[in-house]
């Protein structure tokens, strides 16, 4: 049986069309995933993400052992409530899964990972925290519900369902986050777009809901969750990257530090070998043309592969994200092969829309 989120009989209330996502029963869409879509790139609209996994990591260490674990440096972390997405590698290089952590105390870090890699990270976590010695405790937060509220009017509509989120956080910058008791706030999300990451007892979650569906929050599905981070160029585990692939070769370079003197986990393996690939947009000439993810792309610099596609509802055509050769550049046509067809493209810079701006030529 699949799991589910505290919010799974909402959904079914609310008519969504549910599918067994990595293991847990989710909303795919509530009628039009195209009107979702919309809805958070004009509007507001609202993510259940409670699958997600939150782990809190407290103690003596906690940021030493996060020096060590992950891609990024979280000595960049200093002001209470700062976030910083990272890469965790294993000892090959690979991507083990891409995250966000917060900071709020030297001894007290929150690390959100996938959810179809949360017991693979927490096992990885674990291990790494054995060989540590004076590590920190690790603490899964399955009790917490998450709801992701996304778009241009997102924050107006939660200070409207929760007045009292106003003050604290108005002038809260992006990539921060506050605690307000049991309630944290984040200005994060994975739309392309402005809003809060909402994390609290999952006990409360359905009342939260019901009062942003009050304020005028869209309820939104995975689908439109897709085609929103496609649109925004954002990466999804098991697709731009997994175990095998560097994050040099996913175009998530700028989240490695291999500048400081700072040793962690795949940094030996990233120096010993070049970036072989780099992560484009490809952007379909014909409109009815459809990308997929493992379609592969020919041009004049040689082959790479679709690692995400679909239709884009901002660019009322299909667009993708691929792999491709390092000489390829932007600007460049290419050609995908769709059952044994091929169809012209363009190949773009791997950002789409992003606060409901068009960023590519749409010629």
């Amino acid at each position: 049986m699949p799991k589910t989120t505290p919010l799974n009989a909402v959904h079914r209330a609310l008519g969504a069309r549910m599918v067994d996502f990595g293991g847990w029963d989710m909303p795919v869409n509530y009628g039009s995933q195209i009107e979702e879509h919309h809805a958070v790139r004009r509007d507001a609209g609202m993510f259940d993400v409670s699958h997600m996994l939150a782990i809190d990591l407290h103690g003596i260490g906690a940021r030493d052992f996060l020096r060590r674990t992950l891609a990024n440096n979280v000595d960049r972390l200093r002001t209470p409530g700062r976030a910083l997405y990272s890469c965790m590698l294993n000892h090959t290089g690979g991507v083990m899964d891409d995250l966000i952590v917060y900071y709020f105390a030297d001894e007290f870090f929150r690390v959100v990972v996938n959810a179809g890699r949360a017991e693979v990270d927490l096992a990885w976590l674990e291990s790494l925290r054995e060989r540590h010695g004076a590590a920190p405790e690790l603490l899964a937060r399955r009790d917490l519900a998450m709801i992701a509220v996304q778009g241009p009017r997102a924050r107006e509509r939660v200070w409207q369902a929760l007045p009292g989120t106003r003050a604290p956080t108005e002038a809260l910058p992006s990539f921060h986050g506050v605690q307000l008791g049991e309630l944290m706030l984040a200005r994060t999300g994975y739309t392309g777009e402005d809003g809060f990451e909402l994390m609290l007892p999952g006990a409360c979650a359905e009342s939260f809901w019901q009062q942003f569906v009050s304020a005028g929050v869209k309820p939104c599905g995975l689908g439109a969750r897709d085609t929103l981070r496609l649109e925004a160029g954002m990466n999804l585990w098991g697709q731009e990257m997994d175990e095998s692939v560097s994050p040099l070769d996913a175009g998530l370079a700028w989240t490695v530090d291999l500048a400081s003197a700072r040793d962690f986990i795949g940094k030996a393996a990233l120096l010993a070998r070049a970036q072989r690939r780099q992560l484009l947009g490809l952007v379909a000439v014909e409109r009815g043309a459809v990308l997929r993810s493992h379609q592969k792309v020919a041009t004049a610099q040689g082959e790479g592969e679709i690692t995400s596609g679909s239709f884009s509802p901002t660019l009322a055509r299909s667009i993708a994200l691929a792999r491709m050769p390092m000489e390829v550049k932007t600007g460049a046509p290419a050609q995908v092969s769709v059952r044994g067809k091929q169809l012209e493209a363009r190949v773009v810079e791997p950002r789409f829309v992003r606060k409901g701006r068009i960023l590519v030529d749409q010629r």
